[in-house]
């Protein structure tokens, strides 16, 4: 099902003129210099073809035939390779360079020399190959710091011949590249595609997932005898034709490069995305879970509001069948390994996505930028905000949740709550993701319509946990208001015990509170509070809870949430009132 996914995905690709992506036989490759000849195989010059500046430099890309895959042996590239193979140069001290020089050679003579047409384009690139390469070179560049810098390295160069139009002599000699015809005895059905086609004895490396190897690793792969079954060696065990392998593998490296806007990472987990056809659904997608870009910071909340409105305004297809897909690959040694793979419709996951949000909307104070992304989520959860410090597990686990619509692992929930006992505070944010694992459980596992939490001040629940956060913050908002400019309040000595063991403190926090209400000159004002006070203790039990669980205390982090933004709602619309009426 991935394979085949991919396969159609290429397909798509493919039919656009404007994706970009390489043809069968062919690879984007970023290669960092360009040697120049002329027409007679003279050296001329090395051009630089990366931008940037320091350790951003980036290579320009160019479609070049595609590599081989070197295990053990030598095997040249086509037209491009590193200057071991390329031109012999010898920055490793290697004991087969001349042999590794040789088969560059004889892979450029064997492929076009029999041809007239592709001799005389080919031409003065033997000429240079055969005649001291290196020693041309090193004549025309003495001391020069770019040729230094590609010999240390043993970087990858294409060639170019001086006056032609083409980036490099792979653009010029690419219309004469046709595929290699496999032997009869490799033909077979392919699993894919289901027709009789010449099977791929091994495909092509897929790069860009983090942690893998540089060099690439297979998503496919028998390299031991115990993995291969009736005596098939290698991918035989597995048939795939070799159109269908290159689809699938260019197919995944294109979502996997680096300008890709079809990937996220989640946690230790390289996601790629994707959809049936083109939708914009596909475009807006990896806003609701990456960081924002500093060019626009905008991005996610932009997104989100597409979402909403997309059945509006016909930006999103929210009634289209197009089918849309989710993997996250991992690595695992030379080998990649699927952490998950999700597929349905854009209607379904754009719902799922959809409920997600609303199970996390919580008022919000005025100002406040309502970040969405699961970056932000994240980095509420984390030490220090750095979304580094959360377990990778856990940022997958709520990527999945999202996704699937299913319930929230419960690490979320602790992870939020040690977060808020260790700043003692709570953010926006945190107390939208404590209410979102409380609303997402209690809809999956119980019908009990009372348990929802609402999005603002809920003067109905009589949870404890809830009153007591809410009597937390009231008793809170009147210390404050008897003693303006205040550096610490009774939160930052006695929120971390108010909230799991209240029955310790709570019944000091009373008596302060009678000290502090007797400071207030404002007698409506503490009339006013002792009706607020009154509210809350008659939802409370008559004994106070000795301890509070990890749910509850959940609860009373939103009950004190909800409650600090409707205390000051209310001081901001009687501030507001009395302006106009002056």
């Amino acid at each position: 099902m991935i394979l085949q996914a991919l396969y159609d995905y290429y397909q798509r690709k493919a039919a656009d003129p404007g994706s970009g992506i390489a043809p069968e036989g062919f690879e984007w490759k970023e290669i960092p210099f360009v040697i120049v000849i002329d027409r007679d195989g003279n050296f001329i010059t090395l051009e630089d073809t990366r931008e940037g500046d320091g350790k951003k430099k980036r290579a320009k890309a160019f479609l070049v035939p595609i590599a081989e895959k070197r295990t053990t042996g030598i095997k040249a590239n086509l037209l491009w390779d590193n200057i071991e193979y390329a031109i012999g140069a010898n920055p490793r001290n290697r004991n087969d360079i001349d042999t590794r020089k040789h088969a560059f050679l004889q892979r450029v003579k064997t492929t076009f020399c029999h041809d007239e047409n592709t001799l005389s384009i080919i031409s003065p690139l033997l000429v240079f190959l055969e005649n001291d390469p290196l020693d041309k070179i090193n004549a025309g560049l003495p001391g020069n710091a770019i040729w230094k810098e590609a010999y240390e390295t043993n970087a990858n160069i294409v060639f170019r011949v001086e006056g032609s139009a083409d980036a490099s002599l792979c653009a010029t000699l690419k219309p004469y590249l046709t595929k290699t015809e496999k032997i009869a005895e490799d033909a077979g059905v392919c699993l894919i595609s289901g027709k009789d086609d010449s099977i791929a004895r091994l495909h092509a490396a897929i790069k860009g997932v983090r942690g893998a190897q540089s060099s690439g690793a297979s998503l496919v792969s028998f390299n031991l005898s115990a993995f291969e079954s009736y005596g098939k060696k290698q991918n035989y065990n597995a048939p795939v034709s070799e159109l269908a392998a290159f689809s699938y593998t260019t197919a995944m490296n294109l979502l996997l490069g680096k300008s890709s806007k079809n990937k996220v990472q989640v946690g230790d987990a390289s996601t790629v995305f994707w959809s049936e056809r083109n939708d914009a659904f596909e475009e807006i997608f990896p806003a609701f879970f990456k960081f924002p870009s500093k060019d626009d910071p905008d991005e996610d909340v932009r997104a989100v509001k597409a979402l909403y409105q997309g059945v509006f305004t016909g930006h999103l297809n929210t009634d289209s069948k197009t089918r849309f897909y989710v993997l996250g690959l991992a690595p695992n040694a030379a080998r990649i390994s699927v952490r998950f793979w999700h597929t349905g419709t854009i209607p379904e996951f754009s719902g799922k996505i959809r409920q997600h949000f609303d199970d996390l909307e919580i008022v919000r104070p005025p100002k406040d930028a309502g970040r969405y992304s699961l970056f932000w989520l994240l980095s509420a959860m984390a030490n220090e905000n750095k979304v580094d410090n959360v377990p990778p597990n856990l940022s997958g686990q709520i990527f999945e949740s999202v996704i699937t619509g299913g319930q929230y692992p419960a690490t979320m929930l602790q992870q939020t709550i040690r977060r808020i006992r260790a700043t003692q505070d709570v953010t926006r944010m945190q107390a939208g993701i404590l209410k979102a694992y409380l609303n997402r459980f209690y809809r999956i596992y119980s019908t009990k319509e009372k348990e929802t939490i609402t999005v603002a001040l809920d003067t109905t629940n009589i949870n404890p946990g809830y009153r007591l956060g809410r009597l937390f913050a009231v008793l809170e908002k009147i210390q404050e208001e008897a003693n303006p400019g205040l550096n610490a309040t009774i939160r930052d000595r006695f929120y971390g015990a108010a909230s799991s063991t209240p029955v310790t403190v709570f019944s000091q926090l009373l008596k302060l509170k009678n000290h502090h209400l007797a400071k207030l000159d404002n007698v409506g004002r503490k009339i006013n509070f002792e009706r607020m006070l009154a509210d809350i203790f008659d939802g409370i039990e008559t004994n106070m809870p000795a301890h509070l669980a990890m749910e509850d205390q959940a609860r009373f982090a939103i009950g004190y949430y909800h409650q600090r933004q409707a205390l000051f709602t209310k001081t901001s619309s009687t501030d507001e009132s009395k302006n106009q009426g002056e």
